[in-house]
């Protein structure tokens, strides 16, 4: 044998990975951190308010609101679906919630400590899953799009909220109103106690994905439906399960803005779809399904809320952060598409 042919062959190039595609750098989210870090920095050097307490009360209020609808989102995102309907969900359920604490506080409820509250909330959040049950049969069963489903939903729900209210705003009433509000407007050692929800729905979203068949068979299908299918995978169950909760979260999001705002106005969280849609993809979520999580949503939905709070405290045109949250979802794709790019 030659001496030629008795060598070992070694080729460099195999297992060797650049630097941006180890560890915590293999993932979207990890750029996202980075940059939500910097803008952070860069805005609160540049306005003092910035770190003022009412300032990130505010500003951690308003960014868990769409963080917890965002944690539902990206669910459907990973199974290679999306919800439009979040944001109408979201008013539907605030609306339904209020009126049913003001028709419910002159029954006989209204003698049972806290019954009132219960029910109705209860009554709110049945509705949000019956709307996500409804989407996720029409998408796993009879096989209907996405979009054009929860964009017909999207436009359902919020005609719904009209025609009950009229176009008037709905306050929460009855006993135990105040247990209501510090439930869904106070505070947990100083921390708003929407963000302790959205804390612990992370935790349990994040246990749920990876330490669970269930979490498993969410992967499997946004990577390759047709491979779950075959492997035995109940995709219409598991679909139609990630919609219900995708709705719950926004119906849970509404009622504590209900709390917040002290009313649930008809148009409540109009436009939200946007916002929460970008989130979850900004934090990492691939429209094309299989990827994503819940630390990256939390990160997407707070990165959004940093960028308009700095536009406010610049005195720039509020109506500058569409362009901005459009710019950064365009460059999330574009860092994301060169960061896996093969090499030729």
């Amino acid at each position: 044998m030659s001496e030629s042919v008795s060598q070992a062959v070694t080729f460099d190039n195999i297992g060797s990975v650049r630097w941006y595609r180890r560890g915590a750098f293999a993932t979207q989210t990890a750029y996202v951190g980075i940059a939500f870090i910097i803008i952070t920095l860069l805005v609160a050097i540049f306005t003092h308010r910035f770190l003022s307490y009412g300032n990130l009360l505010n500003t951690s209020k308003n960014f868990s609101y769409i963080g917890i609808v965002a944690l539902g989102s990206t669910l459907v995102i990973i199974t290679g679906g999306i919800d439009l309907s979040v944001g109408s969900v979201m008013g539907l359920v605030a609306v339904m919630t209020a009126i049913l604490m003001k028709v419910l506080s002159a029954t006989m409820l209204a003698g049972i400590p806290y019954a009132v509250m219960i029910v109705s909330a209860a009554g709110g959040m049945a509705i949000a899953a019956v709307v996500g049950l409804i989407n996720g049969l029409l998408i796993a069963k009879v096989r209907l799009s996405p979009f054009v489903t929860t964009l017909g939903m999207l436009s359902i729900c919020r005609g719904v909220t009209y025609v009950i209210t009229q176009g008037r705003g709905q306050a929460p009433t009855g006993p135990y109103v105040d247990t209501f509000y510090n439930l869904s407007d106070g505070k947990v050692f100083g921390i708003p106690v929407s963000v302790v929800y959205l804390l612990v729905l992370a935790v349990l979203m994040g246990v749920a994905l990876r330490h669970t068949r269930w979490g498993r068979y969410v992967f499997v299908l946004g990577a390759n439906e047709r491979a779950a299918q075959l492997t035995g995978v109940a995709v219409a169950r598991v679909k139609m399960s990630v919609y219900v909760l995708c709705a719950l979260s926004a119906g849970l999001s509404g009622i504590l803005i209900v709390g917040w705002l002290g009313s649930a106005p008809a148009n409540l969280a109009t436009g939200y779809e946007l916002k929460i849609i970008a989130a979850s993809v900004i934090g990492g979520a691939d429209l094309a399904g299989g990827v994503g999580g819940p630390v990256g949503a939390i990160l997407g939905a707070a990165l959004i809320e940093v960028i308009r709070n700095g536009l406010a405290l610049f005195g720039a045109d509020t109506y500058w952060e569409q362009t901005f949250v459009g710019s950064i979802i365009i460059l999330a794709v574009l860092v994301d598409k060169i960061r896996t790019r093969q090499p030729e």
